[in-house]
């Protein structure tokens, strides 16, 4: 397991900038080994902030990048709670990104309406069909944390917690609204190369200390948000604030 790399801002702002940056860099790297990049995006205002901050970066070849989202609101298509739809508005309706390599989780209407589980799993499927039988490669895994140290929406002392064999789950009692939400699971989250998480506010930082000093991911989920090749902590100085 990689060791957590802590990388300390001075303030959210200067955190979303950095990360972009990075992200930038890590995109170009990954196009260079394999051809393409991969990346699974989050919501909340940290990483749509850097998301928005990535716009900026005129160099990125947005032709040969595959995006995937860590989780979903499971609402209508253009909902303004979906984290797609927020992305959309300040990244990929302005980047000339290929529709069909934007793997959005599927939406509650149509087949799927009112049945998260079905739509978790028509997901997962698209995901093997892409990796010919298993997850595709994710070259970079973005992830918030809330101040229960929750990620993606994997909450603390949930049952989704302990899956093993799935890669994307429905979730139908999610303690922060909507109630019903779809969302990678930890093997998936631990399939990616790198894991980033985005962290920002001082109401996060005992989270932040817990991940960081042996809590168990049934505490803290963010505990066990480890990449294959990368950890990396993005944090603002209120959220590093209980860290040594």
């Amino acid at each position: 397991m990689a060791t957590p790399e802590i990388l300390v801002h001075p303030d959210p702002a200067t955190l979303a900038c950095a990360a972009a940056q990075d992200l930038s860099d890590a995109i170009a790297a990954a196009q260079r080994r394999h051809g393409s990049a991969s990346i699974v995006v989050t919501g909340g205002s940290t990483g749509i902030a850097v998301l928005e901050q990535l716009r900026g970066h005129e160099d990125i070849d947005w032709s040969r990048i595959d995006v995937f989202w860590g989780d979903e609101r499971f609402l209508p298509a253009g909902h303004p709670d979906r984290n797609d739809t927020q992305a959309d508005d300040v990244l990929l309706a302005h980047v000339p990104l290929d529709a069909a390599r934007i793997h959005r989780m599927p939406t509650n209407e149509g087949d799927h309406y009112g049945d998260p589980a079905g739509a978790a799993l028509a997901h997962e499927q698209h995901l093997h069909r892409l990796g010919n039988g298993r997850l595709p490669r994710f070259d970079v895994h973005l992830l918030g944390m809330g101040p229960d140290g929750h990620i993606n929406s994997l909450f603390p002392h949930d049952p989704a917690l302990a899956e093993q064999e799935r890669h994307v789950v429905g979730v139908t009692a999610s303690p922060k609204p909507p109630a019903q939400r779809i969302t990678l699971t930890l093997p998936a989250v631990q399939h990616s190369e790198e894991v980033w998480l985005l962290v920002a506010g001082e109401g996060k930082a005992s989270a932040v200390s817990s991940a960081l000093h042996g809590a168990t991911a049934e505490e803290c989920p963010a505990a066990a948000a480890t990449g294959r090749l990368r950890i990396a902590w993005y944090l603002d100085r209120g959220s590093a604030g209980e860290l040594p």
